[in-house]
């Protein structure tokens, strides 16, 4: 089954979140130019997209047994509400939580939201992976927060060092998907 919802979630990316040109002109959020640019926003606010991925995420994260996964926002947040929709109608409740960029200056100041306690195991969400800037801030803001991170999981890794990177932090990295495997 997880076969056939890769083989679903592969062509839309392809189709609708994958734009290619012949010279540099996407300005990442790293400030770098590349010849192409993943806006997967176009799979996570598309009901099917976003199922697909929740479905899947769930299905590969299970074992795990985590008690929430989550991430930076936005990237991160509608794969996190999927995986827990999804995970709640499997009968296995997995909690999302979302990474604000920086803690709030009012309220509870706090920067890691969600119906998680100290101690709980967590998994970090990303639409893609580039340097993993953005998956060290979630990670860094959650073992503040007292949470075990377990792993970083992304739908692409665009393979330019993100990985590596986190994985030098002592943090396991899984993909959906290497850009390679889309272009």
């Amino acid at each position: 089954m997880e076969a056939n919802l890769v083989e679903k979630l592969k062509p839309l990316i392809k189709s609708r979140s994958l734009k290619v040109s012949e010279e540099p002109v996407f300005r990442l959020s790293s400030g770098k130019l590349s010849r192409y640019y993943i806006d997967l926003k176009q799979i996570t606010f598309d009901p099917e997209g976003v199922y697909l991925l929740g479905k899947l995420f769930y299905e590969r994260l299970k074992e795990l047994k985590p008690n929430g996964v989550g991430g930076l926002t936005l990237g991160a947040d509608p794969i996190a509400y999927a995986v827990s929709f999804v995970s709640y109608l499997e009968g296995n409740p997995i909690k999302p939580f979302v990474v604000r960029k920086e803690a709030k200056s009012h309220g509870t100041g706090r920067q890691v939201e969600g119906n998680l306690k100290t101690g709980d195991r967590v998994v970090i969400l990303e639409d893609v992976i580039t340097t993993g800037n953005s998956a060290l801030k979630a990670v860094h803001a959650c073992k503040r927060e007292g949470y075990e991170v377990i792993c970083v999981y992304s739908v692409v890794d665009r393979e330019e060092g993100g990985r590596e990177r986190l994985m030098e932090e002592g943090l396991e990295v899984y993909s959906l998907f290497k850009v390679q495997e889309l272009l």
